[in-house]
């Protein structure tokens, strides 16, 4: 994180002696990144955070790709019965999508954890989508809950421990979510570095002097909750902590509580931000996606596409334009809501768009959202600057008939002759009178301003800013 920040007992000064109340030194550990030239914490333990036994390997975590020399649009569909509960939040997670840089996967835990863990070779990002509860971390405990962002960095013991849900007087959960029987605990989005990099705030959003948050920024420190106490646990047993490192989950036990802490102080730490105090970037016509970036690694971005107002020029598309993303390919988790853009997408939902396939609304939600004024949509997006590969388990719940779905009439309304252009109906498109050629069909301009525009004239590609009339060429199939 870009500020500095501290919680517990701390010396004065850094590297000096600090005793606990036995009369023995805590156990000074840096905790840095970089070479220890980027973000540090320096933290006290009441024992040496070296004394470990039963160094073991458990499994392998590496994901397996398939049909990485195919490039199609994707829709992944893991919503309901379609992701059963399986494992805890990190036996359970299903990895869909990722690459050299980063790997997105699911999870809808059917137990909770009995062990500590640590990430030993990225760092973490996991969307609560459903489910509450706390994640007690080395540096704190984090209360999480529906629409958390929990940011994890590398190297950060902790553990989740889910509040069970429970049904209400009425039979049906009391969060309001899924039933419980296809998810016990909650659900949760997860994006990980595999590159070694760090997630954090975009740069353009940070003083680059102070690490602030500049006045432009959708959020700012008052949106983030860092770690409180309880954070020390003081007790002796066998305490196992299971580490990922070079694709590998292994196994070591302390002889005491891992999460022994007593002070630290720094800017690398975990914290949360809740997707509903991201404030978006509006504008008159409509925003590209960069406008919802949250978070930012190294060679992939993370978005966030709240509820908001709507683009306000008296003539302005609300959906997204159809666009090329060269250089990107872009997943997005569909959490609530309505996604103006899309037909046939459930919540749960991940959509991936391949760099360099065009992609934009599906037939007829361009005019079905003319009138449109706002948005409850939420969900989270991910691009990446290289591509992204699925595994079996993401064809396991492919939507093989997406590709397809932008096929058909854009605009219906023109072969039932309901639509209307500029004030003019437009005949229909299948009309007998005009076989199989251009027919020109003049059209008054309502521009509110009363300016007439540069338009082609009869086909011919000249300029008409003199005349009060456009002509609109119709073809007919």
């Amino acid at each position: 994180m870009p500020y500095y920040t501290k919680l517990g007992l701390l010396p004065r000064k850094r590297h000096v002696q600090f005793r606990r109340p036995d009369g023995c030194l805590y156990s000074e550990e840096v905790f840095g990144t970089e070479g220890f030239v980027g973000p540090t914490t320096t933290m006290y333990h009441i024992h040496p955070p070296t004394q470990v036994f039963g160094w073991k390997a458990l499994y392998s975590t590496k994901a397996e790709y398939v049909e990485q020399d195919i490039m199609r649009m994707r829709h992944v569909m893991t919503g309901g019965h379609r992701l059963p509960p399986k494992g805890d939040c990190i036996t359970g997670r299903v990895v869909l999508f990722g690459n050299a840089d980063c790997e997105m996967a699911v999870g809808n835990p059917a137990e909770q954890m009995n062990y500590h863990y640590k990430n030993g070779q990225g760092d973490e990002c996991i969307f609560i989508h459903y489910g509450s509860g706390v994640c007690h971390t080395m540096l704190g405990t984090l209360k999480f809950g529906p629409r958390d962002y929990l940011v994890i960095p590398k190297g950060v013991i902790y553990k989740l421990t889910w509040d069970k849900r429970a049904n209400g007087p009425d039979g049906k959960p009391a969060d309001g979510g899924p039933p419980i029987d296809t998810t016990p605990f909650g659900r949760y989005l997860l994006i990980e570095t595999t590159n070694g990099s760090h997630i954090g705030p975009p740069p353009r959003y940070v003083s680059k002097a102070q690490g602030q948050f500049l006045e432009h920024a959708p959020y700012c420190e008052r949106d983030l909750r860092l770690p409180e106490f309880p954070m020390t646990w003081d007790e002796r047993g066998d305490f196992p902590v299971r580490i990922k490192a070079r694709d590998l989950v292994h196994e070591y036990v302390y002889h005491y509580h891992p999460l022994d802490i007593i002070g630290w102080d720094g800017c690398y730490y975990p914290f949360i931000f809740n997707a509903d105090d991201f404030s978006p970037i509006t504008g008159k016509l409509h925003m590209p996606p960069p406008i919802h970036q949250t978070f930012e690694a190294h060679n992939f971005v993370i978005c966030t596409f709240a509820p908001r107002m709507l683009d306000y020029h008296p003539q302005s598309i609300k959906v997204p334009y159809n666009h090329s993303n060269l250089d990107s390919d872009e997943v997005l988790y569909y959490v609530d809501g309505n996604f103006g853009s899309r037909k046939g997408i459930e919540i749960g939902s991940l959509t991936a768009h391949p760099q360099g396939i065009p992609h934009g609304p599906h037939p007829g939600t361009i005019e079905a959202s003319l009138a449109a004024t706002h948005t409850q949509e939420l969900a989270v997006m991910c691009d990446t600057f290289r591509p992204l590969f699925p595994t079996k388990a993401a064809l396991d719940l492919d939507d093989p008939k997406y590709p397809a779905s932008w096929q058909g009439e854009h605009f219906p309304g023109l072969s039932t002759g309901k639509m209307h252009l500029n004030g003019v109906t437009v005949p229909p498109i299948h009309a007998a009178a005009f076989p199989k050629e251009t027919h020109p069909v003049e059209v008054i301009k309502s521009d509110p301003t009363g300016q007439v525009l540069p338009a082609p004239v009869n086909g011919s590609g000249n300029s008409a800013a003199s005349v009060k009339t456009v002509t609109a060429n119709v073809w007919a199939p």
